[in-house]
């Protein structure tokens, strides 16, 4: 990681090395989880999902 680095360089860098089943696998992952989040608004299981977001490293606010 360079210190210019930008998100730009970013996508492109993940272009390069992530198949197209990695790229679909990712983002059907991250629409599971938006889903979830929006639809299911019990709030025990509201609040694991967004635990669980954090814990993957996903920032939502």
């Amino acid at each position: 990681m360079t210190t210019n680095e930008t998100v730009r360089t970013r996508v492109e860098l993940a272009r390069n090395e992530l198949t197209p089943a990695q790229i679909l696998a990712g983002l059907a992952f991250g629409t599971a989880i938006a889903f979830t989040l929006l639809f299911v608004q019990e709030p025990l299981v509201h609040d694991s999902m967004h635990n669980f977001r954090h814990a993957a490293g996903i920032t939502c606010h």
